[in-house]
């Protein structure tokens, strides 16, 4: 009689997966693997999925612990695909990991897990839980420059007191050398990147499959037309590749940004310089905030913030409204700030939650609302 799995951890087929797995078992945890299919393949690129799963079977073998599996590509597709395009349709950058953790990887996997008689899940995520006066707190990775507690911003107290990272206090470097030491099939297999569960395929040939892509004008910030843009919605804030931009008569030869996006008119504005004024701003509106207490430290409060994964710690002074959206000073201009994206919160190690960017100060934000109202 097979005994019911204490803690079922999420198998990707990947290294830190597999270590967050080794770990576990070796505590003499009650354990078993999911491996989650999310994406059901439409031919528009180098689709892994098939190949994780051989591997996800593999290092569970290896490490003698049951696999179950699960197909969430109908919950994927209506949970995050469908906003992803809708967002990329109004202009904006959408962050598909932070929706797919909340949606998929914190919700059905965790309601998968429990029907199999489990406690807890578990991840390969670099990312902390700590229980402290009552309350579950989402603290950042030891290993700083893996650190994911960004992409977890959206989860709860009851998400948080069911999950387990085992990875959570180990430097990057360590997990290969103990999945090395352990004989994993998946010890020098590469990181995955690219969309949530979509992965790694020509983004812009991609994303035309689902949004019809129309040619327009790209121009100056002052309506100089230099060139013409495949899509705008192709291109997010203070990206240079992909322009295709050549020497341009009355300009020096240096480096093209965009640095604004006209959906209404199809317009795509790019200057010249990383640091162009025009991505520049100090202060934004959010969406509603979510809080990972269940509610903000005060109705105002001073903190640090991330508008970007990896980006460095920025000070700023937090403003809840009434409606629970959110306004943000910045104590210094920022670059490239960019609707769509996730603007996540700490106190120090511990990440108190976030929200989706609305709008921002930015200059040409700014003349481009003007000009709509």
């Amino acid at each position: 009689m097979s005994t019911a799995p204490r803690t079922v951890i999420g198998m990707s087929g990947g290294v830190d997966s597999s270590v967050a797995a080794l770990r576990l078992r070796d505590t003499g945890e009650p354990l078993a693997g999911l491996f989650m299919q999310n994406w059901a393949d439409d031919g528009s690129g180098d689709c892994r999925a098939e190949d994780d799963r051989r591997d996800a079977v593999a290092v569970s073998g290896r490490l003698g612990i049951p696999i179950h599996f699960r197909d969430f590509s109908r919950e994927y597709w209506a949970g995050v695909f469908e906003h992803f395009l809708a967002e990329y349709a109004a202009g904006r950058t959408p962050n598909p990991d932070v929706l797919c953790n909340r949606e998929i990887k914190f919700k059905y996997f965790l309601d998968a897990a429990r029907e199999l008689g489990a406690q807890y899940i578990a991840t390969g995520h670099y990312a902390r839980v700590e229980a402290r006066d009552g309350r579950h707190l989402l603290l950042r990775a030891v290993d700083r420059s893996k650190d994911q507690s960004y992409f977890l911003h959206q989860l709860g107290q009851a998400q948080l007191a069911a999950t387990k990272f085992p990875l959570g206090e180990l430097l990057k470097r360590d997990v290969r050398q103990m999945a090395l030491d352990a004989g994993l099939p998946t010890a020098a297999k590469k990181d995955s990147t690219g969309i949530c569960f979509i992965g790694e395929r020509d983004f812009r040939e991609f994303l035309g499959r689902y949004l019809p892509a129309r040619a327009g004008e790209m121009r100056t910030p002052d309506g100089r037309v230099i060139g013409e843009h495949a899509g705008v919605f192709y291109f997010t804030l203070g990206q240079r590749e992909g322009l295709n931009i050549g020497g341009v008569r009355g300009f020096e030869a240096a480096p093209w940004y965009v640095v604004g996006k006209d959906v209404a008119n199809n317009i795509l504005y790019v200057d010249q310089g990383s640091d162009s004024p025009w991505l520049r701003s100090q202060a934004l509106r959010s969406e509603r905030a979510h809080w990972i207490a269940g509610a903000p430290p005060a109705a105002r409060f001073a903190c640090s913030a991330q508008t970007r994964y990896r980006q460095a710690d920025e000070t700023c002074e937090v403003v809840v409204r009434e409606d629970g959206t959110l306004d943000v000073h910045f104590a210094q201009p920022q670059r490239a700030v960019t609707p769509g994206q996730s603007l996540v919160l700490y106190d120090g190690e511990v990440c108190l939650g976030g929200a989706v960017i609305a709008a921002t100060d930015a200059p040409l934000e700014e003349r481009l609302k003007a000009r709509a109202a």
